[in-house]
């Protein structure tokens, strides 16, 4: 008898063993920027929320293109349940079916922006797209900071700019402004390629797509200038990089990092509570300090420093932003890709 109590004592362990286990090992997938970014949520974002809901948050990185072919690819069978993407691949995902409404949102904190219809998204922080270049180098060569996007056209930078291509943000925001400047628009996009082929692409290094690229062309001496996001460029500043920042007189351009909880047969709670999480006073707040976002939440807190390496699109900046017409880019997207690749990158 006391053999068959301790055998079903002990069968009761390994099953409250295993259960454990299987509890300690429920995920959640998140797909999202790579390089500094992922370092702030791995740093600063996930440990809370994994301790508090007993989660393992599995990170997936990659540009907001990568994220959204991955959605696609895995349509019938969605293994993302969080996708972190810029707002114009954003708008693509929700007319796609990807995204799922998000349930508890506190939208009276929320800046109106930030909001998406239905609420299938919502703005995760405000990035402004400017010129980042090597203030120590330009001091050293007695260069005057960049001031204009024509600058990028001037025959000293041969060699030495780095822009990224048209299928990230940053480099579409270029493109659309050279069209703007010499007569077109994203409705006559003509002029922007023929700039970029004429003017700006002679002086490229290299259109580089990854941040940690970015940052070694930078940090080896061969890129002195580049067309970059002011949240990326606080975060090569904050490791000791002399990096200057400008919003071009022109105007810099708006970019709303965003995020959706992935539509599902069964979307997750945890997908959901990770959402709101997100855009919370305090976690924007981090995000500002750590990554230099602009914040979506009203509640957030954060320090304008004018005269900093890298100011915030908060205030005055935020609002002098340009933002581009997403319908009109989205539906010409594939077809200014595939002439990108044959007419600049070739």
């Amino acid at each position: 008898m006391k053999k068959h109590m301790l055998a079903l004592a002990t069968l009761a362990a390994a099953a409250a063993m295993t259960a454990g286990a299987v509890q300690a090992e429920e995920r959640l997938v998140v797909a999202g920027y790579g390089g500094s970014f992922e370092d702030i949520l791995r740093k600063d974002v996930f440990p809370a929320f994994e301790k508090q809901h007993n989660v393992k948050i599995d990170y997936v990185a990659g540009n907001s293109t990568n994220t959204l072919a991955r959605l696609q690819a895995q349509r019938s069978n969605q293994e993302i349940d969080v996708a972190i993407v810029d707002d114009g691949p954003m708008y693509q995902a929700i007319a796609l079916g990807f995204c799922a409404p998000i349930q508890g949102l506190a939208a009276d904190d929320l800046y109106p922006a930030s909001r998406y219809k239905d609420d299938k998204a919502v703005g995760l922080g405000l990035v402004a797209t400017g010129i980042m270049y090597n203030k120590k180098a330009f001091e050293e060569k007695k260069w005057a900071p960049p001031a204009s996007w024509d600058d990028l056209k001037d025959k000293k930078y041969k060699g030495m700019l780095v822009i990224p291509p048209l299928n990230n943000t940053y480099g579409l925001h270029a493109l659309v402004q050279y069209a703007r400047a010499n007569g077109g628009g994203e409705k006559k996009i003509d002029p922007g390629f023929k700039v970029f082929r004429n003017e700006v692409g002679p002086n490229v290094l290299v259109y580089e797509p990854s941040p940690g690229k970015m940052t070694e062309l930078f940090s080896s001496g061969q890129a002195l200038i580049a067309v970059w996001g002011s949240g990326r460029a606080k975060s090569f500043a904050e490791t000791g990089f002399p990096v200057g920042f400008v919003y071009p007189r022109e105007g810099a351009y708006a970019l709303l990092a965003s995020v959706c909880p992935v539509a599902k047969p069964k979307t997750s709670p945890l997908a959901q509570a990770f959402v709101n999480y997100l855009i919370s006073p305090d976690i924007q707040t981090r995000l500002g300090d750590a990554y230099g976002y602009g914040p979506v939440n009203k509640k957030a807190k954060y320090t304008d420093d004018p005269n900093a390496a890298v100011p915030l699109p908060v205030g005055k900046r935020a609002q002098d932003l340009i933002v581009i017409d997403w319908d009109t880019v989205n539906q010409n997207r594939d077809d200014w890709n595939k002439r990108w690749t044959r007419e600049i990158e070739r």
